[in-house]
This record gives structure tokens, C-alpha cells and sequence, in this order.
């Protein structure tokens, strides 16, 4: 999907994503000093507000060992006034993984037949636990896609705008659409949100989602979807006051899933449980083409 596109597209977008992720410069020259906590590591049940209890029956169907799941809902709950237990992570920009350039991700292997040579470049041990989430990073990129699904990873933002205009189209014109904190922090990264407004659909005939993986450097898990999608910002505010307006997607067709889809099997307990929804978490990006 290595699609040509245009330099001023490329230079529009580079200017955006390097304010929001900045660069690695001179990582690459001394992979020794790489910082563990470059690497986000999964969340576990010590970072939860396990203590308050958060609202909605579907809550019962969230691991307690991973908040991080914590962004699904039920078609029919979106809507003003509805409580809904939501796991929104804060990060640190200055410990959060940082995109490279293409000659920089070139330079790096990235497949789990190289995996020894990458863990020595990165200086971690193979028993260590930012092994084990790079692990899972690497054969989570190179599972083949589902049925009917496009999938890519992209490791530098050129090879995802490049892999994006493969989907869309090689004369598409596109944007970026993600979730935005409207305060400055939030108490708790998992509390109860309430939709303060009418959700508003956002129109888009094709939708590409990228999600972040663990890495020592931002990858990006991204995917495009053949079924009927409903994509919507959806404005809430926490229990702390805290406001933010994510993004959500509604799968209205999951028949053709796999049934070890992460969201299949946490929805498949209740009878009917189609559509299945979610929430974007702010280091997740949605490409949509522009009409």
C-alpha cells in the first residue's frame, strides 16, 4: 500500500503529528540509552479506582485485571444523561513513545525473527516485562487480518499516511479525528463519564483506526473495516468536572467477526450484544476521507 502522495500532504501532516509526538532524534545513534518508560506497558488492576463503584451492567463484563477495556458500551446508552464507566488514560508527553521518521524505522528491525537482535539493541533482557509487551506487539502486527478486514502497523508516520491514502484511495484527501481532553488532567483515569450532549455522527464512507501498542517507540496497530460503521463525538464530563470529547465507533455488523476478536468476546456474554461500540482513548487516531 506504498501509494505515492503529495509532498505538500505530507508536509501539512508532519508539521501536526511532530507538535503532538516528538521525534527520536539521536535515539537511533544510541539504543543503549533508551528509557524503559518509553514503553507502555499494559494497565493493571493497581492503577484503577477500584474503590468507587462505577455505574452501567455492562461493567460486569470488564476485566478487572485491565481497565484498559473499559471503553465499551451498548448502542442504545448513547445518549444525553447516560453514565457510562470509562477508562481514559493520562500520559506524560515526556514519557510517552515517540514517532520516528521512515529512515530512522527503516534502520530497526521489526519482526519477531529478529526479536534478539532488537531486544539487545533496546538493551532489555528477554524475561523482561517490556520484552514480553514487545512480544506481543510483534506477533499482534503479524496475525494475519480477520475477514474483511485491511490491517497494517505503522512504525513512522509516513508509512501510515502512505498504507491511510492505500485504503482511501491514491487521489483521496483525508483527516485525523481522536479523542481530545478538554482539562488539563483527569483524577481518574477510570470514573464514570455522563454524555452531556447530543452525540453528533460524523459521516464517513471508510474509516481507518489506529491504536498505539507497547513499543519503545510508537506503533501503531491500524485497521479498516468491511461493515456498516457509525462514527460519533461524543462530549462527557467525569466525576472530578473533568470534560473531554471523544471520539466513538459503533461496528453495527459484527456476523462476520472472529470470535477471538478482543471485542467479540467480551460482548458475546449478552444475548444480541450487536452493535458493538467503544471509545477512543487520546493516543488513538481515526482517518476519515474527506467528502
Amino acid at each position: 500500500m506504498g501509494s505515492k502522495i503529495s509532498p505538500l500532504i505530507v508536509l501539512l501532516y508532519s508539521v501536526f503529528f511532530l507538535q503532538c509526538f516528538p521525534t527520536t532524534e539521536g535515539h537511533i545513534k544510541h539504543g543503549k540509552n533508551w528509557n524503559s518508560n518509553h514503553l507502555r506497558l499494559p494497565a493493571n488492576q493497581d492503577n484503577t479506582n477500584s474503590d468507587k463503584k462505577l455505574d452501567d451492567d455492562h461493567i460486569s463484563l470488564i476485566s478487572q485485571k485491565n481497565p484498559e477495556l473499559s471503553v465499551f458500551f451498548y448502542y442504545n446508552t448513547l445518549k444525553v444523561g447516560k453514565k457510562l464507566p470509562i477508562y481514559f488514560p493520562t500520559k506524560d508527553p515526556s514519557t510517552s513513545p515517540h514517532l520516528l521518521s521512515r529512515q530512522e524505522s527503516d534502520s530497526i528491525p521489526f519482526s519477531t525473527s529478529q526479536f534478539p537482535y532488537i531486544l539487545k539493541f533496546f538493551s532489555f533482557s528477554e524475561t523482561s516485562k517490556q520484552a514480553i509487551a514487545m512480544r506481543k506487539t510483534l506477533h499482534h502486527c503479524e496475525f494475519p487480518p480477520i475477514k474483511g478486514e485491511t490491517k497494517f502497523c505503522a512504525t513512522s508516520l509516513e508509512s501510515m499516511l502512505d498504507s491511510v491514502r492505500g485504503i482511501f484511495g491514491s487521489n483521496s484527501k483525508f483527516r485525523l479525528f481522536n479523542t481530545n481532553y478538554l482539562s488539563d488532567s483527569m483524577l481518574s483515569p477510570l470514573q464514570n463519564y455522563t454524555v452531556i450532549e447530543t452525540p453528533n455522527e460524523i459521516l464517513a464512507r471508510k474509516i481507518v483506526a489506529c491504536h498505539m501498542l507497547p513499543y519503545p517507540y510508537a506503533v501503531f496497530y491500524c485497521h479498516s473495516q468491511e461493515s456498516d460503521n457509525k462514527l460519533y463525538k461524543v462530549l462527557l464530563e467525569g466525576e472530578d468536572g473533568g470534560r473531554a470529547e471523544a471520539a466513538a465507533i459503533c461496528h453495527m455488523d459484527t456476523s462476520q467477526w472472529d470470535p477471538h476478536h478482543v471485542a467479540f468476546r467480551i460482548m458475546k456474554t449478552v444475548p444480541g450484544a450487536s452493535p458493538v461500540c467503544h471509545f477512543f482513548p487520546a493516543d488513538n487516531l481515526v482517518w476519515i476521507p474527506l467528502s
